[in-house]
């Protein structure tokens, strides 16, 4: 089995991805293989609602670059990690523009449904909650499925390892690697035993008549 860990932070080896290595660790432990995809620093626009991406129906966005190939990367895994720093309570700019054209293409693919989805979030003072709250939105819109931990994944650092110095952050990344584990070896052993549920197309209300 194998995950793909996004990394939302321009510090390449900051704490956001201390934090996914912590998971990592766990994940490793049972044998799951997690590869880490560098999204902050890079430059990636967001979407331009074109429609492309629906119109096509080929599992990619209009727009050529790296985003395609980690649409590809989601699906070809058994669970993905969406980790980000926090930047004025909200995710990091490059991980939305990333996640809003991945996500948007996914779900209307029906790309991503069953997965194992984890969101995880650094932060040196506040907003980590919102910023966890905004990740988890994306999971859930893809019908991905989502381990918890004893409490939100977040974990507090300013300077690169200090996020090492938060005991209850390391062990609620511990946790939730252990758990996510745990998830992923049900799916999988579910395979071919349970049927998942069916898909079903999206219905869109508009409330303004």
């Amino acid at each position: 089995m194998k995950v793909v860990a996004f990394n939302g932070s321009p510090r390449k080896e900051g704490n956001t991805f201390q934090a996914i290595q912590l998971v990592a660790k766990e994940l490793n432990g049972q044998g799951i293989e997690v590869e880490i995809v560098q999204v902050g620093g890079k430059d990636i626009v967001g979407c331009r609602h074109c429609g492309g991406c629906i119109r096509n129906r080929d599992e990619r966005c209009v727009i050529q670059d790296e985003v395609n190939e980690w649409i590809q990367k989601i699906k070809q895994a058994d669970g993905v990690i969406l980790a980000s720093p926090v930047h004025y309570a909200d995710i990091g700019a490059t991980m939305k523009s990333f996640l809003d054209r991945a996500f948007y293409v996914g779900a209307n693919q029906a790309l991503f449904r069953q997965k194992v989805g984890s969101a995880i979030v650094a932060v040196r003072r506040a907003g980590g909650v919102p910023a966890f709250d905004q990740l988890n939105h994306y999971l859930q819109y893809s019908e991905m499925l989502i381990p918890g931990s004893n409490y939100w994944n977040i974990i507090f650092g300013r300077l690169p390892g200090e996020a090492q110095q938060d005991e209850e952050g390391v062990q609620i990344m511990r946790v939730l690697g252990r758990n996510m584990a745990y998830l992923l070896r049900l799916v999988e052993h579910g395979k071919g035993h349970i049927d998942a549920p069916a898909h079903e197309t999206k219905t869109l209300m508009n409330f303004i008549r």
